[in-house]
This record gives structure tokens, sequence and C-alpha cells, in this order.
């Protein structure tokens, strides 16, 4: 086997981040672009220092002619490497790019959970963070969403996402492969420019690293690992004040019931950076859907406001009133 300093990074950044630990089951997440054979080849390479036991899954979204060619072509590669391959096919084709992500999570949670597998690892590299926080900053968003992309997190229950490759950029990726003769399969998607990632992808990230900074993606990509950190600080100093102001002793017991009463006096000698964070996590246990900066707006402006003012109704009818040092949701 070469060994290559990409090999060195990976299983540095393995062992310092803690990603995995010896002989476990990772389920590697394979579409036969250049960044996923990237990480299957780097893994396999891995695999006699770790112990691990490899399986490859593959999801066919059937939203182009080639995609069960597609499909064969990965699993002809697990093949050739002695890999357990899954296959998954939508049912019908998905069009829209976070349907398709959705859809994906499930089906690879559904094989991981079915096939005993502890992790799924998928090859988003740093130059996927840095599309992510450009995505997300046009659309406008906080720190939270400017560091949607981290190392790792929950899936469901038992089952860990995983993404080794967030330190490496995309050219990185192509030369690896290069070097290592890996049969890349060509999206044809990745360069229709009706998709708002692929115009960041092929014109606004060219556009940056020629007359801004040459190494964007990394740039961005460190500002994305910053705050992460300090995100993950500010999500748990806000816990602890929800349970404050609910006055609740253990993070479980602010899993809140409904309705429910927010102490005023408690939240005012807060900070307002965790005031809105606060409001977002009560309205993220009440409204189906993400709350909006307005709605997170609307609720904090009631920490300071005049007795018995109220919000209009939050999407499903629930109102916000202040009852002298309370905030009541109901």
């Amino acid at each position: 086997m070469v060994w290559t300093p990409l090999h060195a990074k990976i299983h540095r950044t393995i062992r310092s981040r803690h990603l995995f630990e010896r002989n476990q089951r990772l389920l590697v997440a394979v579409s036969g672009g250049q960044d996923s054979l990237c990480l299957i080849k780097l893994l396999l390479d891995l695999q006699s220092k770790w112990g691990w036991y490899l399986g490859i899954a593959h999801c066919d979204h059937r939203w182009r002619s080639d995609s069960e060619a597609n499909a064969n072509h990965v699993e002809n590669l697990a093949k050739t490497w002695g890999i357990s391959f899954y296959l998954e096919t939508a049912n019908k084709p998905i069009n829209s790019e976070a349907a398709a992500r959705d859809w994906r999570y499930q089906a690879l949670s559904a094989i991981a959970q079915a096939n005993n597998y502890q992790y799924i690892v998928t090859g988003h590299t740093a130059s996927d963070r840095a599309e992510t926080l450009l995505y997300n900053l046009i659309r406008g968003t906080g720190a939270d969403g400017l560091q949607a992309l981290t190392w790792q997190r929950p899936l469901t229950t038992g089952i860990g996402l995983v993404r080794p490759l967030l330190e490496i950029t995309r050219i990185q990726t192509e030369q690896f492969c290069q070097e290592f003769k890996l049969p890349i399969w060509e999206d044809s998607t990745n360069q229709d420019l009706q998709y708002a990632r692929n115009r960041i992808r092929q014109e606004l990230l060219p556009y940056l690293r020629d007359n801004f900074n040459p190494k964007v993606e990394s740039a961005l990509a460190q500002t994305a690992e910053l705050l992460q950190a300090e995100v993950e600080y500010l999500e748990k100093t806000a816990q602890q004040l929800r349970g404050a102001a609910l006055g609740v002793r253990h993070e479980e017991d602010s899993l809140t019931v409904f309705p429910l009463r927010l102490n005023r006096r408690v939240l005012q000698k807060a900070p307002l950076a965790l005031q809105r964070r606060v409001m977002r996590q009560v309205l993220q246990q009440i409204l189906t859907d993400a709350p909006s900066f307005e709605h997170i707006e609307k609720l904090t402006a009631l920490i300071i406001a005049p007795n018995r003012s109220q919000t209009d109704p939050f999407p499903g009818g629930a109102i916000a009133q202040v009852e002298g040092d309370w905030i009541c949701l109901k």
C-alpha cells in the first residue's frame, strides 16, 4: 500500500477527533464521485490499522437517466474490493435537493440499523463546508447555519453520522483519485446551474478564488470550524438558562410541557444572544417547522415588554403573553 500525506492526515484526524474507535462497523455512503471514492479508498487502506468492518451503501435517486448504471458501477467497485454492498432506490424520482437529502439519510439509517452498523460515513469536504456556509449566508442565517456541516452528529438511535474529510478540499480529492486511478463516475447534475449550490460551486467560489483569496475554500471551512465550537458552547449555556427560566433543575425536565411559563426576571439578566437562543429552543419544541428570525424576535421582545403584551399567533395557533414576571405560552 502507498502511504500518502493524505492517508497520514486522515489517520491523525480520526484519532485526534475521536471520530471512530477500533473494530467498529462503518457504512460508507458512496455515490461514485471523486469525494466518496477518495473516502472509501482511504478507509480501506487504513482498515488494517483500525480493524474496521466496512460496507458500501449507494442511494439511487432516479433523477438521471444513467442512475442505474451509476449504481451498477459502485456495486462492481464493492465486489472488486470485497466489501458488502447495499442499494436503496427511490420509488419515484426525487427532484428537490432538500427532499433528496432527507430521503438519502433515511435510507442510509435504515440500512445501518438493519445491518448493525454503528456509523454512517460521508465524503463531505472542506469545499462542501465552504459552499454550505455561503449558501446559508446568502439565504440569511445565524451562526448555526454557517457551521451546519459538522464533523459528527447523531443521526438516529445508536447510529452516528461522521464526515472525516472536512479539512480536505475537492481539489485534493481529485488529485488523490488521479494518483490511484480510481474510476470516478461523473454526475451530470453537478453541472446543472439551475441548482443554487452548483452556481456557488461553478461560478461564485472560482470568482472568489481568482479575485480575493486563492485558498477561499479552506478559509471558509476554517470559519465554520471556529463557529462550530462557539455554537456548541452557546447552545449548552442557553439550555441551562432555559432550565432556570422554566424553574427546572435537569435538562430532561425542560423538554417542555405545554402550556409553559418563562421567568422574565431570569431572562432579563442574560445577554441578548442567549435570550434569542432560549426562545429558539422553546419554539423548536412547539412548532412543527423551524422557527424563523421573526418568530424568535417577537418572543424575545416580550422579555422587556409591558404587562399584558402578547404576540399574534405562531404557526399552529400558540400565543405568548406577558403576565407579570412571566411569559406564558398557551
